[in-house]
């Protein structure tokens, strides 16, 4: 065989692998996700292959054509690494958002733990880049019978698939190409989530004129100090507070005042929607529509009179977490310095704030870092009760160890959470401080083997958060009914999205136009409701339709929640 034509053959093979390679996401995915028909998965096959055979044969510079195809092997692999991690579903409209409010070392901690994944990904897409630059470069060309029999085998496929789509589209459970055909749904996804940043970047402007009305019913110049505390990626079912078996709250169990409400649920397991819902009087249902055209709660504290404050030991992600920590008077994100802090700093500036000078009533919002994976970056060594708890990697093989390091995670955020309420009880004024997770995590639990948070598909303790509630002396004394209150739906399902900010305003007298008494956990006209997830397209659906599995309601049945 000439030189010539062993190049040659090596870009005819190219141009057969391509479409097998692009395919393999689509073939994956029909294992992985049980909802699609078998009539789905073959035009999720067939398609595809059969665009790819043809669009592989229309040029003969088929190194050329490889490179055209990166953004999609991108996708491709973008896609495996995801169905790694989380088990099924597509590239979500929040993974794009998530990857665009992550910083980089918090992207950098989870590759490194994912390195089997994106090992295979690399094996797969490498290869076929390497050669189509070359192939480029040498100005190598396939032959014109192989792109013939490429043009044909497509045009087939592409036939085929078209009457296999249109039965599927008319058939019942009707076939979606924008939520079930890759990459299609993924591009899809994708322009959903810039028009979700484009709408964010239009945030100040479309907020502008908004105002809560708020003010306070109470003595304008008695002191008084709330504080509002958002944890991440903190479990329920890992405080002893909660029933845990491990002694993870050692201080705060003994803390007189706090009252733990047991069946609390965030209604996103991302932190760009939970906090954001948190922060906000908006509800799930209105998310979409409202969110980016409202305020938050440091601005209804501030309208009340009272001095702000946020504190944060997370950066800036140019998201609606930090518009919304704009909006009160003093704002800090001590991670903007490009070092790491842990949570505990925040105590000191806590207490310099209580201390500047200002108006006689404080609020104070703290959002801290929490559980967030890597877990054994997040704690101090002297805060290491478990043990061991340094893990090779993020599998589950390395569970016990995962599980420990996080373990003490919730010990130090105990530790951090009983210092705040000790540095405000020292004022020995009527005060409150009320925490709640953005969401939960997964650790390798069952025999799905589900890690981290964020998936597109949720899971049980991905939602099920610790929320608790704490009340000074002072404040127990002069509103006994609202300690009484607190008490009473300590038991009753929480939606911590629902409830955070009407709670806060009512803990702290504070009236304005968007107040929901039947939200506020420290009033006895507290009213359950169903509970929500707000999905990866911002629609309010019902936890049994979300898509949990068995594992997730057999977790709710043991919790005592109703999904």
């Amino acid at each position: 065989m000439k030189h010539s034509d062993s190049k040659k053959l090596w870009a005819d093979i190219l141009m057969w692998i391509l479409p097998v390679l692009l395919v393999i996401p689509n073939i994956v995915l029909c294992f992985t996700e049980h909802v699609y028909r078998g009539l789905d998965c073959a035009v999720n096959i067939v398609l595809p292959l059969g665009v790819y055979c043809f669009l592989c044969a229309v040029s003969s510079k088929i190194g050329r054509t490889v490179l055209l195809f990166f953004p999609v092997m991108v996708l491709c692999a973008f896609q495996l690494v995801l169905l790694y991690l989380y088990g099924n579903s597509i590239i979500a409209v929040d993974m794009f958002l998530n990857v665009a409010t992550t910083s980089f070392s918090e992207a950098s901690e989870l590759l490194v733990n994912l390195w089997p994944a994106v090992a295979v990904v690399c094996a797969l897409y490498l290869p076929p880049l390497i050669a189509g630059i070359v192939l480029c470069v040498a100005g190598i060309r396939s032959g014109t019978i192989s792109r013939r029999l490429a043009t044909i085998a497509g045009l087939v496929l592409s036939v085929a698939s078209a009457m296999l789509f249109i039965i599927a589209v008319f058939t019942p459970g009707g076939y979606r190409p924008q939520r079930q055909l890759f990459p299609v749904n993924v591009i899809a996804n994708m322009i959903y989530a810039a028009d979700r940043t484009i709408q964010t970047k239009r945030y100040v402007c479309n907020s502008s004129a908004f105002t809560f009305g708020a003010e306070s019913v109470r003595d304008r110049d008695a002191p008084e100090i709330y504080v509002m505390v958002v944890g991440e990626t903190s479990r329920a079912g890992n405080w002893q507070l909660g029933g845990y078996n491990r002694p993870t709250n050692p201080r705060l169990s003994q803390r007189p005042g706090l009252v733990f409400f047991s069946k609390a649920l965030s209604e996103s397991n991302t932190t760009h929607k939970s906090v954001p819902l948190m922060l906000s009087h908006i509800t799930a249902a209105a998310f979409g529509d409202s969110i980016y055209c409202s305020k938050g709660i440091a601005a209804a504290f501030s309208e009340a009179g009272y001095s702000s404050a946020w504190l944060s030991s997370q950066k800036r992600n140019h998201s609606l977490i930090d518009f919304f920590g704009a909006q009160a008077d003093t704002t800090e994100f001590i991670a903007d310095d490009g070092q790491v802090h842990r949570d505990g700093e925040l105590c000191a500036r806590l207490k310099a704030f209580l201390d500047a000078p200002g108006a006689p009533k404080r609020f104070v919002i703290i959002h801290t870092y929490g559980s967030h994976f890597s877990y054994r970056d997040r704690y101090p060594e002297s805060y290491t009760k478990f043990t061991p708890d340094h893990y090779s990697g993020a599998s589950a093989a390395c569970r016990h160890e995962l599980l420990n390091a996080y373990d003490n995670t919730i010990v130090y955020t105990d530790a951090v959470l009983d210092s705040i309420i000790s540095i405000v009880d020292a004022y020995q004024v009527p005060a409150a401080l009320v925490y709640a997770a953005d969401h939960g995590e997964d650790i390798f639990d069952d025999t799905r083997e589900r890690f981290l948070h964020a998936s597109p598909v949720p899971t049980a303790r991905q939602l099920h958060v610790p929320m608790l509630v704490w009340m000074s002396g002072a404040y127990r004394s002069g509103y006994p009914d609202k300690y009484e209150g607190a008490i009473s739906n300590s038991g009753k399902e929480v939606s911590t999205s629902r409830s955070v900010f009407h709670t806060l305003l009512s803990l702290a007298g504070v009236r304005s136009s968007v107040f929901d008494k039947s939200s506020a956990l420290d009033r006895k006209s507290y009213r359950e409701l169903p509970l929500v997830y707000l999905n990866d397209r911002d629609e309010a659906v019902g936890l049994s339709a979300c898509g949990m599995g068995k594992e997730d309601a057999d977790y709710f049945l043991h919790a005592r929640i109703t999904p």
